[in-house]
C-alpha cells in the first residue's frame, strides 16, 4: 500500500510549504516591487519635465516669436499635445508594468483570439476620436473660443482634446462631443456675421419716408462701438409666412455681436418710425 496516502493533511501541507524556496520568492517580489517603484518614479519625472518643456514652448517661446498663429489656436494645439503626451506615457507605463510582472504582452495580445478582437473593436472608437481630432486641428476647423454649431449643439468651444471636444451652450450647458461624431462643423467665428432686421409695414406705408429714416440712422451709428464691420443697408421687401410685408435691413458684424446689433438697430428703427407718426402692423 502507498504510504503517502496515510499522511496527515496538515503534515502534507507542511511538507509542501517547506519545499517552497521562500527566500527566492520574497527576493523576486522585492525585485519586482523595486522595479515598479523606480519605473513609476522615472515616468512621473518624465511627465513633469515633459509638461514643463511643452508649457514653456507654447506659453513663452511661440507666443513671443510667432505672430501668424492666433493665441486661441496655440491654446488648442497646446491642449492636444499635452493629451497625446499623457496617453503615450500611460501606454508605456502599462506595457512596462506587465513586462515587469513577467506577463508576455506581445504573446498575450497575439494569442488572445476573441479577446484581442474585442479589444480591437472597442479601441476603434478611440482611434477614430484621435484621428478625427488630429485633422480638426490640422485643418484649423475649430479653435478654443470659437462660436460653432455641431449637429444640434451650438455654443463656444472651451476645449479640444484627443478624444472629445467641449462646447458650452448659450444657457451654460457644457457638451462633451466625441471627435468621431464631428462630421459637419459650422464655425461662426471665422467671418463676419449677418444681422438681419425685418420691419413690418403696410402695403400703403410711405416707403420713401421709411427708407429715409432708416438711412439717417445708419449714417449716424458708431460702427466700432457696435462691432459692425459693414454699414447697414436696405436689402428690400419680403413676405413673412403669414403674408405680412416686411422691409429687410442687413448689417455685418464681428462674430457673436450679430444678436446685439439686431436688437439695438431694430429698436432704433421702430422708435424713429413711430416718432414720425407712421403706423406699422402690430
Amino acid at each position: 500500500m502507498n504510504t503517502s496516502l496515510n499522511l496527515n493533511p496538515n503534515a502534507l501541507i507542511k511538507k509542501l510549504f517547506l519545499k517552497v524556496d521562500w527566500e527566492g520568492v520574497l527576493q523576486h517580489i522585492a525585485t519586482v516591487a523595486i522595479q515598479l517603484i523606480l519605473l513609476t518614479i522615472v515616468l512621473l519625472l518624465i511627465n513633469w519635465i515633459g509638461k514643463k518643456i511643452i508649457r514653456h514652448i507654447f506659453k513663452t517661446s511661440l507666443r513671443r516669436t510667432n505672430k501668424t498663429i492666433a493665441p486661441q489656436k496655440l491654446d488648442t494645439i497646446y491642449t492636444l499635445i499635452l493629451n497625446i503626451f499623457k496617453y503615450v506615457l500611460m501606454f508605456f507605463w502599462i506595457y512596462a508594468v506587465l513586462s515587469a510582472l513577467g506577463i508576455p504582452v506581445g504573446t498575450l495580445v497575439a494569442g488572445a483570439g476573441i479577446f484581442s478582437l474585442a479589444i480591437g473593436l472597442g479601441a476603434q472608437g478611440f482611434v477614430s476620436d484621435m484621428v478625427n481630432g488630429f485633422f480638426i486641428l490640422l485643418e484649423q476647423q475649430i479653435s478654443v473660443g470659437d462660436m460653432i454649431k455641431i449637429n444640434s449643439i451650438e455654443g463656444q468651444v472651451t476645449y479640444v482634446g484627443i478624444r472629445t471636444t467641449q462646447v458650452r451652450s448659450i444657457d451654460g450647458t457644457l457638451n462633451y462631443i466625441p471627435n468621431r461624431n464631428i462630421t459637419i462643423v459650422s464655425n461662426k467665428s471665422r467671418n463676419s456675421m449677418q444681422a438681419l432686421m425685418e420691419i413690418p409695414i403696410f402695403n400703403d406705408s410711405p416707403f420713401e419716408e421709411i427708407t429715409k429714416i432708416i438711412g439717417e440712422i445708419n449714417k449716424n451709428i458708431d460702427m466700432e462701438k457696435m462691432q459692425i464691420t459693414k454699414r447697414p443697408y436696405i436689402v428690400g421687401f419680403s413676405n413673412q409666412n403669414d403674408g405680412t410685408l416686411v422691409l429687410q435691413v442687413a448689417a455685418y458684424t464681428k462674430p457673436g455681436a450679430q444678436f446685439h446689433v439686431r436688437n439695438v438697430l431694430l429698436q432704433k428703427y421702430l422708435s424713429a418710425i413711430k416718432e414720425n407718426k407712421i403706423n406699422l402692423p402690430k
